[in-house]
């Protein structure tokens, strides 16, 4: 059986494999591996967050990752569950005010009931703090997670980016920021000064106050990974960006627009014989 150890490594494992869009199979692997080996307590559950990654999972675009995730995750519900209710007996024996008490115990409970194992309760919880001011330091969020410093340092970057003025937990916003650095990685070959620029570039619309939707876009779902790494400057602009500036740019177009004098030359004054001393012409202006 899988010890605290061994959970925590083969969640990262699974973590990576997700954010690198690897094969299903490899995934699959992992979580067949967890299913056969891995009965966590709570207490493993909540150390190393596996109940919250891989309850995500229940939504993963891939018939048979949803299917195990839902099924670990229904296993590792009831282990916690037992485990509180042989907490709960143990209580009741060694207290009699306890023991009198007709509260029944947790694993009496119907499967469908509220009862759900801590760590996922407690990280779905949306973000209560100030959300303005919202930092994976402050959040408590760990991104040493690709070994690479300055990989590490983006990943904060679109963190941060990322949960400005969300209430999304922090769980959910390191998920999707994984996602989305990787997929920078991935689509500018490496480290390279194009990756370096565009997360910079992310980072400062996430940031802009009346651009508000894209984050959100990027968080649910709307906006994917892939599609946010590649988009333009102009296509992360809010619709309320794009019309502030057209308009801006229709007002200066007409402020340059300076009336000039128009002129006529009329040809209706006709010049005198060649020996004359002089010929005169006639241009008028109107303005």
């Amino acid at each position: 059986m899988m010890d605290q150890r061994e959970l925590d490594s083969s969640i990262k494992q699974l973590q990576k494999t997700v954010a690198a869009n690897e094969p299903p199979s490899n995934a699959l692997s992992i979580l067949e591996r967890l299913k056969k080996e891995a009965s966590p307590t709570e207490e493993m559950l909540r150390s190393t967050r596996a109940g919250v990654f891989v309850g995500k999972l229940r939504h993963n675009p891939n018939k048979d990752i949803a299917r195990i995730a839902t099924e670990l995750v229904t296993k590792w519900k009831k282990l916690v569950e037992a485990e509180k209710a042989s907490r709960m007996q143990k209580l009741k024996q060694s207290s009699p005010a306890t023991a009198a008490s007709p509260t029944p115990p947790a694993a009496s409970k119907p499967s469908g009931s509220s009862a759900s194992p801590a760590p996922a309760s407690a990280a779905d919880a949306p973000f209560k703090g100030d959300t303005e001011t919202r930092h994976f330091n402050k959040d408590g969020v760990s991104i040493k997670r690709t070994g690479d410093t300055t990989r590490d340092n983006c990943l904060g970057l679109l963190y941060n980016g990322l949960a400005y003025r969300s209430t999304q937990p922090p769980d959910a916003v390191v998920a999707r920021a994984v996602e989305c650095e990787a997929a920078a990685h991935r689509h500018y070959k490496g480290v390279t000064d194009d990756y370096k620029k565009k997360i910079k570039s992310l980072f400062s619309n996430l940031k802009v106050k009346t651009n508000r939707e894209l984050g959100r876009n990027v968080m649910d779902g709307k906006i994917t990974a892939d599609r946010f790494v590649t988009m333009t400057q102009d296509e992360l602009k809010s619709a309320e960006q794009r019309k502030r500036e057209n308009e801006l740019q229709e007002e200066n177009m007409k402020k340059a627009q300076v009336p000039m004098a128009e002129k006529s030359i009329s040809d209706a004054l006709k010049c005198g014989n060649a020996d004359e001393p002089m010929t005169t012409f006639c241009e008028c202006t109107f303005s």
